[in-house]
């Protein structure tokens, strides 16, 4: 299945045949056109799949190491140093 994305938000679909009237009848089922019922099922699982990617989770030990951190910072490595001194920034 090919899609394209134009830059009116349009996409556009290629389906067999069986699948399309699938989709039409479920669609038809629930009360809503076929756009409606493909994106009641497809954002939520968009979500989740970009929630997933970009959250970290930690255990309880990890979070109280990052707390202690953040409250108990180490000291500056000699490297570290000799970077904020010659004024050099992170990307």
């Amino acid at each position: 299945m090919a899609r394209a994305l134009s830059e009116s938000g349009r996409v556009e679909l290629r389906l067999r045949p069986e699948d399309k009237a699938l989709l039409t009848r479920a669609a038809s089922l629930k009360r809503l056109d076929l756009t409606g019922y493909i994106l009641r099922a497809v954002l939520p699982q968009a979500e989740a799949d970009i929630s997933e990617a970009t959250k970290i989770n930690l255990t309880e030990r990890d979070s109280l190491r990052v707390l202690d951190l953040l409250e108990n910072p180490p000291a500056p490595s000699e490297r570290l140093r000799r970077a904020a001194k010659a004024g050099l920034k992170l990307p």
